[in-house]
């Protein structure tokens, strides 16, 4: 968010350092959630960047009192930061997806496709961010005492080509290594929709 900000208002890490009279490594750990930003920082920060509207100033005002600790996702810059925080705890995860596979069963290439397909267009270096906290979320599923784990799942997002095939065979095929209670039905329909992919 911070950097999404200056980047809007072209400004260089280095610039930001000089109006805030720290240093630009700070300002890239604030960015990055390395190191967190004060009141105070953010505070600065919105005045640099023009931000007037009081609600999104006093909503970064509690993120920053908030994260005072190690902000894992923020680095990714996602949209669903606090829901990824809250898997990491969660002692049971449900889902609903009516069209595409769900995210903690994402392989990389399926992943991939998904952004690449998806408006508006990221850049390859933001592709990679996503796809790397995509597979990072996915840890907890092979942890040493993972969350109960149950997706009910449109046939729809099963259609619904991503990448190919082959790419769609192989995230289906994680998506069943992964969470692989009573899928006797599921891998049956996988045979006979990627009948290419699954035997090659």
């Amino acid at each position: 968010m911070l950097r999404a900000l200056r980047n809007q208002k072209g400004l260089t890490v280095e610039q930001v350092a000089e109006g805030l009279l720290c240093s630009p490594s700070k300002v890239s750990r604030m960015e990055t959630g390395q190191g967190g930003a004060t009141a105070r920082d953010v505070r600065d920060l919105c005045n640099l960047y023009d931000v007037t509207d009081q609600t999104e100033r006093d909503r970064m005002m509690t993120l920053a009192r908030e994260g005072k600790g190690p902000a894992r996702w923020q680095r990714y810059e996602l949209a669903y930061a606090t829901y990824a925080e809250l898997e990491e705890g969660a002692l049971a995860i449900s889902a609903f997806q009516s069209s595409v596979v769900h995210g903690l069963l994402h392989t990389a290439d399926y992943a991939r496709a998904q952004h690449e397909n998806s408006m508006p267009r990221l850049d390859p270096d933001q592709i990679n961010l996503q796809i790397e906290a995509k597979l990072t979320r996915q840890c907890i599923l092979t942890q040493a005492s993972p969350p109960g784990f149950a997706v009910v799942l449109d046939e729809a997002a099963l259609h619904r080509l991503m990448g190919g095939r082959q790419v769609m065979a192989a995230n289906e095929l994680q998506s069943i290594a992964l969470n692989p209670k009573d899928t006797s039905d599921l891998i049956a329909k996988l045979r006979r929709i990627y009948k290419d992919g699954l035997d090659a």
